[in-house]
């Protein structure tokens, strides 16, 4: 810093960096509180994800020993036009909440309340539950995305918090603690050097009013 732009400065501007100061790191104490709720949740979410993807593979794979059983029952023609008759609009509600600030998705699959569109008479229990499965298997694909999204949000955040927590940890706050150091020394030095001049205007008058 100049010697031209410590005069321009006034303790006044002293106060509001020391000000600025305690701001930031307030500012960065509630980040780091913020950025380790993110961090755990983050983790939650993550072994939810690991199981369920394997809940979806054991779905998948029983659907499919179901749908294999199921054919051989019905065999591949009959079974095709019973569920080309059973197909229906798969419908997913959307919504959102929070987790420390950031919002994260909500998704359900909507049942339409149609029933299967294959005959109950002329089919077997094997086809209802190989429907049953195939359900459960779109279930858990809903469940895996939301969790995916989720991660992939809260990924994004948690970067983005620790860029913030850096900046003001290793480039705001130390240089306004340096700049305040800075001037509170010159400010002194200033004040001291005011003192011995008035002391030595004190001295003077008083050697004038002996003299006199």
């Amino acid at each position: 810093m100049t010697q031209q732009h410590t005069r321009r400065l006034t303790k006044i501007e002293l106060i509001r960096m020391r000000k600025r100061l305690t701001l930031a790191s307030k500012i960065r104490r509630i980040l780091k509180d913020r950025l380790s709720i993110l961090v755990m949740e983050f983790l939650s979410i993550a072994r939810e994800t690991i199981e369920a993807k394997q809940t979806m593979l054991d779905d998948f794979s029983g659907a499919y020993r179901s749908l294999s059983i199921t054919a051989g029952y019905h065999g591949y023609l009959a079974l095709g036009k019973e569920l080309a008759g059973a197909e229906r609009e798969l419908e997913i509600v959307s919504g959102s909440r929070n987790i420390a600030g950031a919002r994260v998705p909500v998704l359900e699959m909507k049942d339409s309340g149609k029933k299967d569109g294959y005959s109950q008479t002329d089919t077997s229990a094997y086809l209802d539950r190989t429907s049953q499965l195939a359900e459960k298997c779109l279930n858990a694909i809903v469940t895996l995305a939301e969790l995916q999204t989720t991660m992939e949000i809260l990924g994004k955040e948690i970067n983005r918090t620790k860029r913030i927590v850096n900046a003001l940890e290793y480039k705001v706050i130390p240089n306004l603690e340096e700049t305040i150091r800075f001037l509170t020394m010159k400010f002194e030095e200033r004040d001291r050097e005011e003192k011995a001049r008035l002391k030595r205007v004190k001295v003077i008058l008083e050697q004038k009013e002996a003299n006199a």
